[in-house]
Parts: structure tokens; C-alpha cells; sequence
């Protein structure tokens, strides 16, 4: 199956703990949820976990928890291992490219660094 890694800066910085940490109980349970999902699941459903076409081998995982939409953005690294980079609350249809381009270079970075967590 697969493992989720979070990404952290050169400093020892972790975004997307940081995004989760501003979520409430019960949205972050929800994400903790979808997260087992993706890691569990041979195939996951895309509602949950997709690649993102038009971009560099960007993965996303989906949430909803009520009116609020989460995106959480990474990459794939030594075949299961998924390397989250970013998240999001996720307002309008179609995801920003600068969301986009925030994980992009998360994952440069992470890769001209070795690939060290």
C-alpha cells in the first residue's frame, strides 16, 4: 500500500502539519480519515486521491467536511510513498495555479535535497 510523509523545509518546517493544526476536531478527523483511505486502499476512489493533470506529477487528496473543501498537494516518491507539500482550503472550481506552483517547488526543493524528510 501506500505511506504519507509530510514535507518539511531546509529550517524544519512542516506546512502541512501547520494547515492541519488551524483545522477544527472534526475537519481534522475527516482528514485523518481520508489520509488512512489513500494509505490502505489499492485503489482508491478519485474523489479521495488523483493525479493532477497539467502539472509535474502532482497528486492530490480530496477532502469535503461540510462546506468546506481541503486539497492537500504532493508527489509520488520510491513508488508508494506519497510526499504531502501543501494544503488548502479549496474555494473556487478549479484549484489555483498558485497553489499549484507552491507545490512544484516544494517538490524541487525536496528533491535537490536528497528527498530527505
Amino acid at each position: 500500500m501506500r505511506e504519507i510523509h509530510f514535507y518539511r523545509t531546509d529550517s524544519g518546517l512542516c506546512p502541512v502539519e501547520e494547515f492541519l493544526d488551524s483545522l477544527t476536531a472534526k475537519q481534522a478527523q475527516k482528514v485523518t480519515w481520508v489520509m488512512h483511505l489513500v494509505e490502505e486502499m489499492q485503489s482508491v476512489p478519485v474523489k479521495y486521491f488523483k493525479k493532477m493533470s497539467g502539472t509535474d506529477g502532482l497528486w492530490e487528496i480530496r477532502i469535503q467536511s461540510g462546506n468546506n473543501i481541503y486539497r492537500f498537494l504532493g508527489f509520488m516518491n520510491d513508488g508508494n510513498i506519497v510526499i504531502l507539500n501543501h494544503a488548502f482550503q479549496k474555494k473556487t472550481q478549479k484549484t489555483p495555479m498558485k497553489e499549484i506552483a507552491i507545490a512544484e517547488t516544494r517538490k524541487k526543493d525536496y528533491l535537490n535535497r536528497g528527498s530527505r524528510l
